[in-house]
């Protein structure tokens, strides 16, 4: 899951060095990995309060 998030935070990086030199055409992928990190981190959370 770790692994997971750092792997989707560099994508968010590298999105948004993209949107700022205009080079992404594609905005809703910032959104939908902005989400899936969001997902990620609210099961790490989920799994550190069962504990």
């Amino acid at each position: 899951m770790n692994k997971e998030l750092m792997d989707l935070l560099k994508a968010q990086f590298s999105l948004r060095m993209q949107k700022a030199t205009q080079q992404l055409t594609n905005t809703s992928q910032l959104k939908n990995v902005r989400r899936d990190i969001a997902r990620v981190r609210t099961l790490l959370e989920q799994k550190a309060s069962a504990k």
